[in-house]
Order: structure tokens, then C-alpha cells, then sequence
């Protein structure tokens, strides 16, 4: 399980409805579910994944997220998890503003485009990065709208939109630093040295 899942989980409480975005074999929300014993929905649009998922015994809606949460009431879930999947809808706004229309929280994790290694091989190479959290070449990548944390957070103030927290990771699983050091380092500049930003945001009431 990614770290990001991690991290999800601890800040989902017991028993809470969640809607699970993205969801692909549905392992964080059936993680969630043992764990936690929370209910809910998964979305997703991978025939391949969504067969795997419901063989968890999930409840897992076939749709792409592009087409919105219209779907859903309003306050129909306590948290809306989305883990790196912001960069490849079309209307990243649109997406976060329903979240929390449908939710009073949203869980966001996506790839930081100003990771340092992207910035170097970029700047080196002179081509599209190609890393662990961005492994797809520049022609076929489903990314369509890379961002940053500083991105984020400017996109979610244009939007009312408040960030209760924020954790950076350096979630490389080929380096050799051990993961508390690795996260140590992150907290002195995370746009420059987390590859992936991790989010826990509500809406301004």
C-alpha cells in the first residue's frame, strides 16, 4: 500500500461513509473497510481494476471522473478520497469543488511536478521527467495537468477551499534512506524535495 494510503487511513474515522475516487482494484477502500469499517463507493473506469475491486467485495461504480460527482447529493459521504488522479482529469476545479460539495472532506495526494529530480532531469535531459510517481512517457501519460504544491494550494484559495493539512513525501522505494529521515529532509523545502504532496482539505462555510 502506498504511503499516501497510509496517511488516508489516518485521518478517516471510524465507521465513516467514503467515496473513493480513482479507486483502481480497490485496495485502499477495502483496506479502509477492514480497518475501519467504513462503507461507500468506489469510482473508477479500468473494467480490469473495477472486476478486481468487486471481487473484494466492494461496491464500485463504473464512470470517468470527468463526467463529476452530479451523481451524488450534497453531504451524501464524510470523506471523498482521491490519491494521484487530480493530474489527469480534465477540470481539476470543477472535480475538487464537487468533493466537497458531496463531502464535508476530501483526501488529495498527487505527483509534485517541482520535485527535484523532475526539475534536473528536465533541465539536463531537456525532456519530459520519467520517474517512479511519473513513469509514463510524455506521448502517453494520462497526466494532462501536472502541478506542484504551491499550484495546489494558490488553486485551493481561488476556490475557498481550506487546507487542513499538508504532509510532503519522498516516497522513492529504491532509495536507501530510511522513510523518517527521508521525511525529515522534505519538511525543509517541500516543493523542492517531495515527489508527492498529500492533502486534507474542507470547504470554507
Amino acid at each position: 500500500m502506498n504511503i499516501d494510503h497510509q496517511l488516508a487511513e489516518n485521518w478517516i474515522i471510524q465507521g465513516a461513509k467514503v467515496l473513493d475516487l480513482g479507486c483502481g482494484d480497490g485496495t485502499l477502500l477495502a483496506h479502509l473497510h477492514e480497518r475501519l469499517g467504513v462503507s461507500g463507493y468506489g469510482i473508477e473506469i479500468d473494467s480490469n481494476k473495477i472486476n478486481q475491486a468487486i471481487a473484494k467485495g466492494l461496491n464500485i461504480i463504473e464512470q470517468d471522473l470527468n463526467d463529476g460527482l452530479a451523481r451524488f447529493a450534497d453531504n451524501s459521504f464524510d470523506t471523498v478520497v482521491m490519491t494521484r488522479a487530480l493530474q489527469a482529469v480534465k477540470n481539476p476545479q470543477d472535480l475538487l469543488n464537487d468533493m466537497l460539495r458531496v463531502a464535508k472532506f476530501g483526501i488529495v495526494t498527487f505527483p509534485n511536478f517541482a520535485y527535484w529530480q523532475n526539475r534536473m532531469y528536465l533541465g539536463i535531459k531537456g525532456i519530459m521527467p520519467i520517474s517512479e510517481t511519473l513513469p509514463h512517457q510524455w506521448y502517453d501519460t494520462p497526466n494532462i495537468h501536472l502541478c506542484t504544491f504551491k499550484d495546489f494550494e494558490k488553486l485551493c484559495h481561488d476556490n475557498d477551499i481550506r487546507i487542513l493539512e499538508t504532509v510532503a513525501l519522498w516516497d522513492n522505494p529504491n532509495q536507501k534512506i530510511p522513510a523518517f529521515i527521508r521525511n525529515k529532509i522534505v519538511k525543509v523545502a517541500p516543493n523542492l524535495l517531495a515527489d508527492v504532496a498529500v492533502y486534507r482539505i474542507t470547504k470554507l462555510r
